[in-house]
């Protein structure tokens, strides 16, 4: 009888089949989240949108908190769980701005400059060995970086300050990564969820204030979606992250790219140039190639350390 069952369902996924569709949901919500910040950045600044993205995913949150009260903040190490909120919040909100003024694509291109930043920061506050292979990468990537802004005469920028405002966000984001590194070691991710969640609607306070304006009803629905795709994002990534093979997950994280540059067609009629493209695809190689690395790095460690 199972075996007829089985047959009538179809045959099981594999995991890395589940992963790679979650990993596309991801994309394609992530896309989704970054048109709304440009559509509605014409009248919400990049503060007051992290705002309502950040109080979005504290209400989402809230159930939890509720029923697990104290277990859900516990921690022995505060101050950095509030570094790891504070740099996401500023980061968030840097990265809003980048979104809202540069072409998706573009944007979309420089935020994978996180796992270029990993490299340095991963050496200097994890201690963790890096060899000459990755630092290569890490160095391609950058030059891939400076393809796309193409810094000319005088210090002008080909893509101005917004650009530089992504690769800045890039930067403190990496922060978040290794900050999360360091505290899953004693701390569920759930507490870290939590703590970001209110931290970040906190911090956020203050440069909401600066910009605020009630939004209209219309306006407030789509604020509202924005939050809401931006937790099921999250959500995506980590079950794609989950069903199948990291390494083979992660290369997959970059088709966000291609429906960046689709929705900025169509949508605001943006198109990517010749050096963003080529930048672009120095950086994703670049990237990819150190992430690959470091799972190559980890099934070594593993297998070591079962032979002991």
């Amino acid at each position: 009888m199972a075996v007829a069952a089985s047959s009538v369902a179809g045959p099981r996924l594999s995991g890395n089949v589940r992963g790679a569709l979650w990993m596309l949901a991801s994309a394609v919500t992530f896309t989704a989240m970054t048109t709304l910040i440009k559509y509605l950045g014409a009248d919400y600044s990049a503060a007051l949108q992290t705002f309502y993205r950040q109080a979005a995913g504290l209400l989402v949150l809230a159930p939890v908190i509720v029923r697990h009260r104290s277990a859900a903040f516990a921690t022995t190490r505060p101050g950095i769980l509030i570094f790891r909120a504070s740099a996401g919040t500023i980061g968030m909100i840097l990265s809003f701005y980048a979104y809202q003024k540069m072409p998706l694509a573009d944007a979309n291109a420089l935020s994978f400059t996180r796992t270029l930043w990993m490299v340095p920061l991963a050496a200097l506050i994890l201690r963790e060995r890096i060899g000459p292979l990755r630092i290569a990468a890490a160095v391609a990537g950058f030059a891939g970086v400076l393809l796309m802004v193409r810094p000319g005469a005088g210090g002008q920028f080909a893509m101005g300050i917004p650009a530089l405002a992504m690769l800045a966000a890039s930067f403190l984001f990496t922060f978040t990564v290794i900050g999360m590194k360091v505290m899953t070691r004693d701390h569920a991710p759930m507490v870290l969820l939590v703590w970001s969640a209110v931290l970040g609607a906190i911090f956020a306070i203050p440069g909401a204030v600066i910009d605020w304006r009630w939004p209209s009803p219309r306006d407030l629905g789509l604020l509202a979606a924005m939050g809401a795709i931006a937790t099921l994002n999250q959500w995506c990534y980590i079950k794609g992250m989950q069903e199948g093979d990291a390494a083979a997950m992660a290369p997959l994280d970059y088709t966000r790219l291609v429906f960046a540059a689709a929705a900025g067609f169509l949508l605001f009629h943006e198109l990517p140039g010749v050096w963003t493209m080529a930048g672009a695809a120095v950086v994703v190689a670049a990237t990819a190639f150190i992430t690959w690395r470091e799972h190559v790095m980890n099934l070594r460690a593993a297998a070591s350390s079962s032979t002991v």
